[in-house]
């Protein structure tokens, strides 16, 4: 997945913690949480997710100990919103656009592509929201597991269609 920079750099922190699930990370800025690493079976694959941000940045798990507690419910079939600020400085508009309308998804349930390309005011670019869900820095925070597409088959998902089924599953949402 990767972090993103952004032009407001005054360090990011980064956490990996574990989960029920596996290990996962989490990265942000001064803005907010900037990046989300799905369960990883080791801690160095979640550092390697987290793109190499580590060798320039520091490690705070203090900093993430909410949201990793929110994770960890949420992975344990608690419903949770996350209310946590996003640094999303380094998206394109188009793809801000996308990740606001599906972070207004709620917890059990799931919205089509084209869902979104209509409520953006795009209703030809169903291609182009699946694009921009597969850049999406902050899965389950930016729930785009809950878009699924327009016959309610899983689509795709940056983290694997396997992790994709087993959270809508969590929230109790049907795949075909």
């Amino acid at each position: 997945m990767g972090y993103m920079k952004n032009s407001t750099d005054d360090g990011i922190e980064y956490s990996v913690f574990e989960t029920d699930w596996g290990w996962m990370g989490a990265a942000g800025s001064s803005l907010g949480l900037a990046a989300v690493v799905l369960p990883q079976p080791t801690p160095g694959d979640v550092l390697a997710g987290l793109g190499g941000i580590t060798s320039v940045t520091r490690q705070d798990g203090d900093r993430f100990a909410a949201f990793a507690h929110d994770i960890r419910e949420y992975l344990n079939g608690k419903r949770v919103e996350f209310r946590v600020s996003c640094d999303l400085a380094a998206a394109t508009p188009f793809q801000r656009q996308v990740w606001l309308k599906a972070r207004e998804i709620h917890y059990g349930e799931s919205r089509s592509y084209s869902w979104i390309a209509v409520e953006i005011g795009n209703p030809r670019a169903c291609r182009a929201v699946g694009q921009a869900l597969g850049q999406n820095p902050l899965p389950i925070v930016i729930p785009c597991h809950r878009v699924l597409s327009a016959h309610g088959a899983a689509g795709g998902f940056s983290g694997g269609l396997d992790i994709k089924k087993r959270l809508l599953r969590l929230e109790g949402i049907s795949v075909t």
